[in-house]
């Protein structure tokens, strides 16, 4: 089964005043710390949906082995870079697992815990729960594609996971693991605890 990563990391950041995706935390830029975790997780190909500034982040990201999206609409929803990230992906791509690269606390074993959930079982899609709340990272079988091609909005395909609840297999995770990065503040937090 082939399995792949599309990461998100298109947005403008307005609330961080900066690109985020090149923020550092223990000495990784966000983004290069998401790449190197799908890499190490064997989800091939790493496909990083770009936006804002995407030189930058190219240049990052010199050295891993992934590929490029470009979403010129990247001030827009959601939607549109996971609408980018799926068109990227070859035809023999049986799944995808959505990755949010301002998600740090996504590890190698949760990547690797959702591609081995969807070997194991027929279900349409294999979910992050932390405490309750549904989040990235998220993995749909190819059958779902067209379904998240046709969602508009924001939330990672949420209503499409919402629609396949009762099919998904769904993984639980710690709730700190849900903590992004989308202002200062929420850099200094994680900097101090």
């Amino acid at each position: 089964m082939s399995i792949a990563a599309i990461i998100l990391a298109a947005g403008a950041s307005r609330r961080m005043g900066r690109n985020k995706m090149l923020v550092e935390l223990d000495g990784e830029s966000l983004v290069r710390r998401a790449v190197r975790q799908a890499i190490a997780a064997d989800l091939q190909p790493v496909v990083v949906v770009v936006g804002h500034e995407p030189n930058a982040i190219r240049a990052e990201l010199a050295g891993l082995a992934c590929d490029f999206a470009i979403n010129p609409d990247y001030a827009g929803p959601t939607s549109t870079s996971l609408h980018r990230g799926l068109e990227a992906l070859p035809t023999i791509v049986d799944a995808a697992v959505v990755i949010l690269a301002d998600m740090p606390f996504v590890t190698e074993a949760m990547l690797r815990a959702l591609a081995s959930g969807a070997r194991a079982t027929p279900a349409p899609l294999v979910v992050s729960r932390y405490d309750g709340v549904f989040a990235p990272p998220l993995l749909f079988r190819r059958e779902l594609f067209p379904e998240l091609v046709a969602w508009h909005g924001e939330g990672c395909g949420r209503q499409v996971v919402v629609r396949h609840r009762d099919e998904a297999v769904v993984l639980d995770w710690p709730a700190d693991a849900l903590r992004d990065i989308d202002t200062p503040e929420d850099l200094a937090a994680l900097a101090d605890g």
